[in-house]
């Protein structure tokens, strides 16, 4: 970590959908961080990214777009795809997979947090009692097979789960690195008692596991997962797995909080990272100023813990100290969260509140 004067190049990507309007808030709370950090600036640019580009350019992660962000020192993704918009084999456009993979993203982190009695279905949990930590397997797992093409007429199709023993190694001990910073458990989530490649999966994790003797672990199979995680959900603290039960448990999870417009994520490789919200671009509502932008606020934040350096890294306090701030009061809602939805406040007037709260920390 260093503290010397520094100016960071964002990638700015905000797609489709509801995208832009996030993205906006997000923007909005890094420049009041900005304005509070001592010798850090951020330089921004935009690229088209996503259905729209596809739809003006024919290619929705065009090559020269890719060769540019690859140089700048963080990548920020608002959200991709539109339903309507599909490649010929009917799966939609995915450019912010496609980013994972080229890129090497391989771990997914997937925070959530309750900020609020009120946002959880599970009534009987207080701010901050729901606190995990998804680490999710971003480039392989049953994602590997996505691009195969089904031959016309065909009377079967199958999808490969790959798992790479490379990829897996360095997938744990990352998760481990994540408990070591948090409650020290870590939760492996698989299904070996049925898949072999999870069950290979698992010896890889006990393999590991031994080279962090001081973090506690547990087995868990995917669907006792989800059972716990509505049962009992503030036993978990870091949980590792593959790619589509990752998927499929951040929903789950950010359901126990209040929804997708409060959960963060990142994709992080070991040379380039993507920060975005886990939610996607949701056009029914795209440019209503209803979304809820929360979620790409804190995906700044994760965005700033990661460049690794001090000023950047106490901005990102500032961010999840305001998130805090702002939703300990009821009435500070989005449509999403709101229990009267005339009172809900825009996606602007949340954005607002954050970066407001952002300009009265003290320095």
């Amino acid at each position: 970590m260093t503290t010397i004067n520094q100016t960071f190049r964002i990638a700015v990507l905000p797609g489709d959908g509801i995208g832009p309007d996030v993205m906006a808030e997000g923007l909005k709370a890094l420049r009041a961080v900005e304005a509070k950090l001592a010798g850090v600036q951020f330089e921004l640019r935009e690229f088209s990214v996503g259905a729209g580009e596809y739809l003006q350019s024919g290619d929705p992660l065009p090559a020269a777009t890719f060769e540019a962000i690859k140089e700048f020192d963080a990548i920020l993704l608002g959200a991709m795809g539109l339903p309507n918009v599909r490649w010929p084999s009917g799966i939609e456009m995915t450019p912010q997979i496609d980013l994972r993979e080229k890129l090497d993203l391989y771990r997914g982190l997937r925070p959530i947090k309750l900020y609020h009695s009120n946002d959880t279905p599970l009534k009987k949990y207080s701010a901050g009692e729901i606190d995990l930590l998804i680490v999710r397997e971003s480039t392989e797992g049953l994602f590997s097979s996505r691009l195969s093409q089904i031959p016309a007429g065909a009377q079967i199709a199958t999808d490969t789960m790959k798992i790479s023993r490379h990829t897996s190694e360095r997938l744990f001990r990352a998760a481990f690195r994540e408990a070591r910073k948090r409650r020290n458990l870590v939760s492996l989530i698989d299904k070996a008692n049925v898949l072999p490649s999870m069950a290979f999966f698992r010896g890889i994790f006990d393999e590991v596991s031994r080279e962090f003797p001081d973090v506690r672990t547990e087995r868990i199979y995917v669907d006792a997962a989800a059972l716990y995680l509505v049962q009992n959900p503030q036993r978990f603290d870091v949980m590792v797995t593959e790619n589509m039960f990752g998927d499929i448990l951040s929903d789950l999870t950010g359901g126990l909080v209040g929804g997708m417009g409060m959960a963060p994520s990142a994709d992080i490789g070991d040379q380039y990272a993507v920060f975005q919200p886990s939610h996607g671009s949701a056009p029914d509502i795209a440019g209503q100023g209803i979304a809820n932008p929360t979620a790409t606020i804190l995906s700044v934040a994760m965005m700033l813990e990661w460049l690794d350096h001090d000023e950047a890294k106490r901005g990102a306090t500032m961010i999840q100290h305001a998130v805090e701030q702002v939703f300990s009061a009821p009435e500070n809602r989005t449509r999403d969260l709101a229990r009267q939805p005339e009172n809900a406040l825009t996606t602007q007037q949340m954005g607002d509140l954050i970066a407001n709260a952002i300009a009265g920390v003290n320095r």
